[in-house]
């Protein structure tokens, strides 16, 4: 990976951490599945209006879509409108990075090296302690939830990169935009379904009032900094580098969540939880870069191992 991609991960890796702050007052201001909908819904229209479609399969924009924004941020919601501290919410859901190697290496056909197994196992062990430190206080499923979160997320990423990797070039901040269309409507019919049919429309009317102008800077940094440039940042590093080498990146977005949500929110994680931290982060560290193939003479990206027929692969 070259400098200039690392900085931009780095880039990422800062607005994905400030964005459980956000995540953390929009869910005082609107239900956790309306504000999921209306996180992507402020960017789907203008993008199915002006942005053209990228031309890549429908299923693997599907994948992409419902992955990482249908499943990943549903749970998430979820769970922290269940009561999972946002700090430790940033630590657990970097779970997708383990997640998205062992996908990778059944749907992409990655090799899954002995040193990542053991890193793979040891990243499981860190998320078992944290699960028992946190069963201590009863809060064991909001956890629970984070983890399928994270395993939304990495199918998501293993979308992008079948999207991504075609044999036509990609615009990444495209095919992110048009992620962004496949969300709002399954999300706006879940909201209805399970917190009603007004609940959310209510809460946004409210968020025009005096007092609620934080719920829609939130909305804003999370549709715009978080998804439409975070993300696209994100989507343009899975399409040039393998998902090992960039999956790692990932594992510092805690960093920043945990240390924003100490100094923010006022949020101390106990000891437990921060020894699971360390343990998680390194055994998915090293799951995520043992193996990961070195960087071409003169600093120049390595081109993705794509699968030659991504089909076949995933009709397995």
């Amino acid at each position: 990976m070259t400098n200039r991609d690392r900085l931009l991960g780095l880039a990422v890796v800062l607005l994905w951490g400030l964005n459980f702050i956000s995540l953390h007052v929009g869910l005082e201001h609107f239900p956790p599945y309306f504000f999921a909908a209306l996180r992507f819904a402020v960017l789907a229209v203008p993008v199915v209006l002006l942005v053209p479609r990228p031309r890549v399969p429908l299923r693997w924009l599907l994948l992409y879509g419902t992955g990482f924004g249908i499943a990943q941020f549903g749970f998430l919601f979820t769970a922290m409108r269940a009561g999972m501290p946002t700090g430790l919410a940033s630590l657990v859901l970097q779970s997708s990075a383990p997640f998205t190697v062992v996908l990778g290496a059944l749907l992409l056909g990655e090799r899954l090296r002995a040193g990542q197994f053991l890193g793979l196992l040891t990243a499981v062990l860190g998320m078992v302690v944290i699960g028992w430190d946190r069963a201590q206080h009863a809060t064991v499923v909001p956890v629970l939830l984070t983890l399928a979160g994270g395993l939304g997320w990495a199918f998501g990423n293993i979308g992008s990169r079948l999207a991504a990797s075609g044999p036509q070039r990609v615009d990444p901040l495209h095919l992110t935009l048009w992620m962004s269309v496949v969300p709002p409507l399954p999300m706006f019919a879940l909201s209805a379904a399970v917190e009603g049919p007004g609940a959310g429309w209510r809460a946004l009317a409210q968020s025009f009032s005096g007092s609620g102008w934080p719920g829609l800077a939130a909305l804003a940094f999370t549709a715009v900094l978080a998804t439409a440039v975070g993300s696209g940042l994100w989507t343009d590093l899975m399409s040039r580098y393998p998902a090992s080498a960039v999956a790692p990146l990932s594992l510092l977005v805690p960093v920043v969540g945990i240390g924003a949500s100490w100094a923010l929110l006022g949020e101390r994680p106990t000891v437990l939880s921060l020894a699971g931290a360390v343990v998680v982060i390194g055994g998915a560290f090293t799951a995520t870069a043992v193996g990961r193939r070195p960087v071409a003479v003169g600093d120049q990206p390595v081109a993705p191992e794509s699968p030659a027929n991504p089909d076949l692969i995933l009709s397995k």
